[in-house]
């Protein structure tokens, strides 16, 4: 076989495999999704996996395929629940703005991924007491980095006098839980839009940090 052929059967396999790739992460992504709706609206312990399987229209033994059992469906969906905020946050960090933009920008992006995860989150609080014990430590750690870096921004903030505060640590837990709180009573068609909820938090957070308000006109 000659190079031109052999390096063509070989973009033709690639390309195979990157579709094949793309299917099997499509079809992961709506068994969380059914998964995800079902816990949210009757309970991951009212939720079986027949009732899963019934919804998607597929086998339970589909559902094996990409899935060893129940508990490791309600893992998957509460790690995207903690972990949309945090790769939010992260965004925010690598920004170079001042803490003081940055702060706000981070508090515009991790509530956004919180309110468009909000089902994930409200099932993670819900059934906190179900996840694995490995998988519960996973996710603890990752609450603990999100505070973490939360706590040096405004340690940053601070030292160059953007912010004034008492405690950095509680005053991260709180912004942190009012953030996460939002996914407990936000809806999609309820009263408050995504961008009313983002601005009214900007605004709060600015306030239990000490910032002073943007002027009119600024950017």
């Amino acid at each position: 076989m000659s190079a031109s052929k052999a390096n063509k059967k070989s973009e033709v396999q690639s390309h195979k495999h990157e579709l094949r790739t793309e299917v099997q992460e499509f079809k992961r992504r709506r068994i969380l999704e059914q998964s995800r709706e079902l816990f949210f609206a009757q309970g991951y312990e009212a939720t079986t996996l027949d009732t899963i399987a019934a919804e998607l229209k597929v086998t339970k033994p589909f559902l094996y395929s990409y899935f060893r059992n129940k508990s490791e469906i309600l893992n998957a969906i509460c790690e995207i629940g903690i972990r949309s905020p945090l790769a939010a946050l992260d965004a925010a960090l690598s920004t170079k703005l001042p803490p003081g933009e940055k702060l706000r920008l981070a508090i515009e992006r991790v509530t956004s991924a919180v309110l468009e995860n909000h089902q994930c989150i409200v099932v993670y609080r819900r059934e906190e007491m179900n996840l694995e014990r490995e998988e519960y430590q996973i996710l603890a750690d990752l609450k603990l980095e999100f505070d973490r870096k939360l706590s040096s921004l405004l340690v940053d903030g601070a030292k160059r006098g953007e912010f004034t505060f008492d405690d950095t640590d509680f005053t991260a837990l709180a912004i942190g839980g009012l953030l996460t709180w939002a996914a407990l009573w936000w809806r999609p068609n309820g009263r408050w839009t995504q961008h009313d909820v983002v601005m009214h938090l900007i605004r709060n957070v600015e306030r239990m940090v000490g910032r002073k308000a943007r002027t009119a006109g600024a950017n």
